[in-house]
């Protein structure tokens, strides 16, 4: 499961050993699984059906990195460390990231340039990590 990569980002900071909770990955799960399925409404602008993706791919995606005893201190470390948390293709996992660097955008600079060709494939990525996830049990 990419210990190693994930020990090395602990060495430098960008993560830390903290033991898995069962209850706080249950409710990662739901909350991204929740936010997903909001993300699929047609009816919804497509600023807010990224945002809901971009919220539902964090909390899955820290469900992800959770799972393995570690939090990390930033969001991009996060969606980094998919590729070893979640056996994701690197593809996949860069979406990841792209997206990141889009909220950020949005977030900080007010800025924000979507198409739905992107935002869909966005939400099919968070739809298979979503897949991917084993149960809290």
């Amino acid at each position: 499961m990419g210990r190693v990569e994930l020990e090395n980002l602990a060495k430098i900071g960008l993560l830390h050993e903290e033991p898995f909770a069962r209850q706080e990955y249950a409710n990662l799960i739901d909350s991204g699984r929740v936010r997903l399925k909001d993300s699929r409404r047609a009816e919804l602008s497509i600023e807010s059906r990224f945002d809901l993706a971009y919220n539902a791919a964090h909390s899955l995606a820290l469900a992800a990195l959770r799972r393995t005893g570690y939090r990390s201190v930033n969001r991009i470390t996060v969606f980094s460390a998919l590729v070893h948390t979640a056996q994701l293709p690197a593809a996949t996992c860069r979406l990841f990231v792209t997206a990141h660097g889009l909220r950020n955008a949005a977030e900080y600079e007010g800025e924000i340039e979507l198409d739905e060709r992107f935002t869909a494939e966005f939400i099919n990525a968070v739809g298979a990590l979503s897949d991917s996830m084993p149960p809290s049990d």
